[in-house]
């Protein structure tokens, strides 16, 4: 052993262990799924869907799960947090939420060798819990029908909000409340695309 370490060890007052228990941090899938009860919408003349990477709002890009005190200042869990980064998460609910629907004869991604006449684009802009218990989730979406080369016309543009009380205490719970949210905001995301897909195209 060192001789400064074993004469470390040996004075009082004199550590080389941590002052803190170790904290194992938990995490949490982001998950929200279409309910099965939901109806499947099919209009006519169904599209092919290209849904791009889903942006992160401001500090939205950190994984750790997000709360409002009562003074209205951000905390950030420090030992809970999401299994993936929330913008990325929440892109994958809503690339399988929009397949669910049936309202789009494919849905696909960035990369993808589809020919998609309709693009989606999004933005995470509320992942949190207030000091009341009620989460929320708000999205940002744009829905543009591309015909050419620089060529597209806005079809929709809108904000999807959803909100959730929290059952029971805790970081689990708070994690429930917040899918439960994410969810809420993309069953109105999905009702406003369908508004938008039977309302004509807005000129260029």
């Amino acid at each position: 052993m060192n001789r400064r370490l074993a004469l470390a060890l040996l004075l009082p007052g004199c550590s080389v262990l941590p002052d803190r228990p170790y904290v194992e941090t938990r995490r949490f899938p982001l998950e929200a799924a279409r309910p099965a009860e939901l109806p499947a919408r099919r209009p006519a003349g169904r599209e092919a869907l290209l849904v791009r990477d889903m942006r992160a709002g401001p500090g939205l890009d950190r994984r750790g799960l997000r709360s409002i005190r009562a003074d209205g200042t951000l905390a950030i869990a420090a030992y809970a947090e999401w299994a993936a980064p929330p913008a990325e998460a929440a892109e994958a609910s809503l690339r399988a939420w929009l397949r669910a629907s049936g309202m789009f004869a494919a849905v696909a991604a960035p990369g993808s060798r589809i020919a998609a006449a309709l693009v989606l684009e999004s933005e995470l802009l509320a992942l949190e819990v207030d000091a009341s218990g009620t989460a929320r989730a708000t999205l940002s979406v744009l829905l543009v029908e591309e015909s050419g080369l620089a060529s597209a016309r806005l079809r929709g543009q809108f904000g999807a909000h959803g909100t959730a009380a929290r059952q029971g205490e805790g970081e689990a719970a708070d994690a429930r409340a917040m899918v439960a949210a994410l969810g809420a905001a993309l069953a109105v995301m999905e009702a406003e695309l369908a508004a938008a897909l039977n309302r004509q195209p807005l000129p260029r």
